[in-house]
């Protein structure tokens, strides 16, 4: 009995383990997806040809060495009286081999660095939001909006809470239950409360840490930030279509780090405005209501 209950947790432990490693990896896998994500940023694609540039590289790279390694032992194998040449080095050889790697190394350094620092230039940004990693949640803040301070509109967003459920040891729940309106799996993949953004916008972000050391990481924008208590780092992005895009923290922050998703919801301007708005109204309501409440509230009478 002692082992077998042993053996259940351990098997239990590596269900979860499996699940975590497959969704926190790729956040939205395809099924045969073997490439990345082309994303739906201008700085997605750039980093997917990139990606494809240094594929295209190696491959060529590959085709060369291992053709000429090929080559050199069926033809000019022992068996068929190959003689090994005397000569130790060639010096023309030896600088083929030096200067040509470093070309392409160069060559590939070059726009790599330009996309590199294109994603710090927050310049012309119509939105700023600040994200702030905690164990193990994120906050967000919705800063200023089209030239306008947002006013106290902010929320945090945690993992959802049929995959806070299922997730628990000897739950019972299947994680193939979780899925969302349109019956696609999002086991440990959404989140109670999705940053709301508005596409064909470009937005600021300003990721920072509460506590220890996380990163926000969502690929179909096509970069990650890390969000380090005491700094600020800054980030864009412009997403170019509507939709529902996930993530996950990326940096090891603690026992539930593969438990704290992103999920940002990009919808277009219009509609985005009508939220922020009623964001906002509720948020001031929330206000007045706490300070009628506080104003109601008897003060201390008695006499000293």
């Amino acid at each position: 009995m002692k082992f077998g209950g042993i053996r259940g947790r351990a098997t239990t432990w590596a269900v979860a383990a499996s699940a975590l490693l497959s969704g926190s990896a790729w956040a939205n896998p395809h099924p045969w997806q073997l490439n990345l994500t082309k994303g739906v940023t201008q700085t997605s694609h750039e980093v997917w040809d990139l990606n494809m540039a240094s594929f295209l590289v190696c491959v060529v790279i590959g085709v060369i060495v291992f053709g000429a390694m090929i080559i050199a032992m069926f033809r000019f194998r022992k068996s068929k009286g190959a003689v090994a040449e005397k000569w130790s080095h060639s010096t023309k050889l030896e600088l083929v081999w030096t200067i040509v790697p470093v070309l392409i190394l160069i060559g590939l350094a070059w726009p790599a660095t330009k996309v590199l620092v294109n994603t710090t230039d927050t310049a012309d940004a119509q939105m700023t939001v600040k994200v702030t990693g905690y164990q193990w949640k994120w906050r967000y803040d919705y800063v200023d909006y089209d030239g306008k301070t947002v006013k106290k509109v902010g929320f945090m967003s945690r993992l959802d809470k049929k995959s806070d459920a299922t997730r628990q040891l000897d739950s019972g729940l299947d994680p193939k239950a979780v899925v969302d309106a349109n019956g696609t799996n999002d086991y440990l993949l959404n989140v109670d409360h999705p940053l709301v953004v508005p596409a064909g916008v470009k937005i600021r972000f300003l990721i920072t840490g509460g506590d220890v050391i996380h990163s926000w990481w969502v690929p179909d924008l096509g970069w990650k930030m890390d969000a380090i208590p005491g700094i600020v780092n800054a980030a864009w992005t412009k997403i170019s279509k509507p939709g529902i895009y996930r993530g996950q923290c990326a940096e090891l922050c603690g026992q539930d780090h593969g438990f704290m998703p992103i999920v940002v919801k990009a919808v277009p301007k219009a509609q985005f405005e009508k939220w922020l708005a009623a964001q906002e109204s509720a948020a001031q309501l929330d206000k007045a209501s706490r300070t009628a409440q506080a104003d109601s509230t008897p003060g201390d009478d008695s006499q000293g």
